[in-house]
């Protein structure tokens, strides 16, 4: 039978709790981490990032057409046309192309604070669903995307962690979302640093219809990586708001 206490791993065989439980005493369980956890609702915050990856992919759409826009007049400049009409073209698509890359920004920053503050919410919340299933300090789920190299995995990782906690009472949710969502996420990072590279460097028509045409991919791509986050944010978030409501002895939070 399954621990009475955490729900996860399997009770010993006289008892009705496991190791791990048996180990931390009669006190309330508390994460090997740091300080107890507490449960809060992630629904607000949930729904909030939700809103704000969509005003992401509505940015990196503006984008797209501004990719387009750049490259058809840049491809132009390139087969030696030259005349004023071309260079009124590429007049304003330098300005659609600047503002797109504005408005993304703003659009990536504001969704980061609050992506983070959910992130370490959920992060909390899972040890009080299950404190023995994470490998990495709650500190991580948010300084882990800040720090170079590690940054390619420790979120993901953290991420799965948070998921397995917060999956049904003896019915593990597959890790499909978090993978996909993942690796296209790493690759729009990748593919914009790369792109950013080559736009800086280029000299020549050529090279920069090259470099613009990059770029359109980083942008398709990172479409399709915030348009997974959508999912994963509002699936993760209705699996905690489920869990906190139907688990053993768990609190409730309000929804909000």
């Amino acid at each position: 039978m399954l621990c009475t206490r955490c729900r996860h791993f399997d009770a010993t065989p006289d008892g009705v709790i496991c190791a791990q439980c048996a180990a931390a005493g009669a006190a309330p369980v508390a994460p090997p981490h740091g300080r107890g956890a507490s449960l809060s609702s992630p629904v607000g915050l949930g729904r909030a990032v939700a809103v704000l990856l969509g005003a992401v992919v509505a940015a990196d759409l503006f984008a797209i057409w501004a990719d387009l826009v750049s490259y058809d007049v840049i491809g132009d400049i390139a087969d030696g046309d030259t005349s004023a009409d071309v260079q009124r073209r590429a007049d304003s698509a330098d300005s659609l192309f600047a503002a797109a890359g504005s408005v993304q920004t703003a659009a990536l920053l504001s969704t980061a604070v609050v992506f983070l503050v959910w992130f370490h919410r959920v992060r909390v919340n899972a040890e009080v669903f299950h404190p023995f299933g994470h490998r990495k300090k709650r500190g991580w789920a948010v300084g882990g995307w800040f720090v170079p190299i590690v940054n390619l995995w420790f979120p993901r990782r953290i991420a799965l962690d948070i998921w397995d906690a917060s999956s049904p009472w003896n019915a593990p949710r597959s890790h499909a979302l978090v993978n996909a969502w993942w690796g296209a996420w790493v690759i729009s990072q990748v593919a914009g640093r790369l792109a950013s590279t080559a736009y800086r460097g280029a000299e020549t028509a050529p090279e920069i219809e090259r470099a613009v045409g990059q770029i359109l991919f980083a942008d398709v791509v990172d479409v399709v990586a915030a348009v997974l986050a959508i999912l994963f944010v509002l699936t993760l978030t209705r699996m905690q708001d489920s869990k906190a409501r139907s688990g053993p002895g768990a609190p409730v939070p309000a929804s909000g």
